[in-house]
């Protein structure tokens, strides 16, 4: 019969060879990760991908669309590919089939996000939708005026897109767009490429290096990107 101090050291033993097992098994498994990518598989030759999560009152935003966003496209277009999601950090609410939106910098930014999800709408050319919309987005603190300035020929196209039920409803679906993300949102602008949210301070640091690097070596990419540093 084994002795009671002896088997409380075997037990004892025991114990502590299965936490080690534990804690291995813990630390080396692979843990699940929130991954930052949408389902979006671009082929190749293809336009890269860039998508801006931005708001219309926003210093930052103001600042990469008109200083990154707009001359990267001027000089990369044929390989680029630009959606506009005017929203941010704003909530949506629904009563009665009625939307109504809480925007980070008071109802005058929701207005604009709305002007400015219109203009993204309405205006098919989508070099002039990004020099509309940088133009909006230099002073948006009376919406309505900046779009009449910079609008120009789209304005009553823009105007009725506000105007109606269509307006709230794109930018309902920007919020359900920025809510999707993952990771989500922190920081205002959020900018994915190709579907990615990763190198975001290089990105809004650099925005034409980082779609030239994305766009592979194709001759046109070549071409275009042979000058980025």
């Amino acid at each position: 019969m084994v002795p009671t101090r002896k088997r409380i050291v075997i037990i004892i033993c025991v114990v502590v060879i299965l936490g080690c097992l534990l804690r291995i098994l813990l630390f080396n498994s692979p843990l699940p990760t929130l991954s930052d990518q949408e389902n979006y598989q671009r082929t190749i030759g293809a336009p890269v991908l860039v998508k801006v999560f931005y708001e219309a009152l926003c210093p930052d935003s103001k600042y990469f669309l008109t200083k990154q966003l707009l001359p990267a496209y001027e000089a990369a277009a044929p390989i680029m590919e630009v959606l506009l999601v005017p929203y941010g950090k704003a909530t949506t609410s629904e009563n009665d089939g009625k939307l109504s939106f809480d925007c980070q910098h008071g109802p005058t930014e929701c207005q604009a996000n709305i002007y400015h999800a219109c203009a993204s709408e309405a205006i098919e050319d989508p070099l002039v939708r990004l020099q509309v919309v940088s133009c909006m987005i230099r002073d948006n603190r009376s919406p309505q005026e900046a779009m009449r300035k910079c609008a120009k020929q789209h304005v009553d196209l823009v105007q009725k897109c506000y105007d109606s039920k269509q307006g709230s409803e794109l930018l309902k679906q920007n919020g359900e767009a920025t809510h999707s993300l993952r990771p989500q949102v922190t920081f205002i602008p959020t900018i994915t490429i190709d579907g990615y949210q990763g190198r975001q301070a290089s990105i809004l640091k650099n925005l034409l290096f980082e779609v030239c690097k994305a766009a592979g070596d194709t001759d046109q990419a070549k071409q275009i990107c042979k000058n980025t540093v």
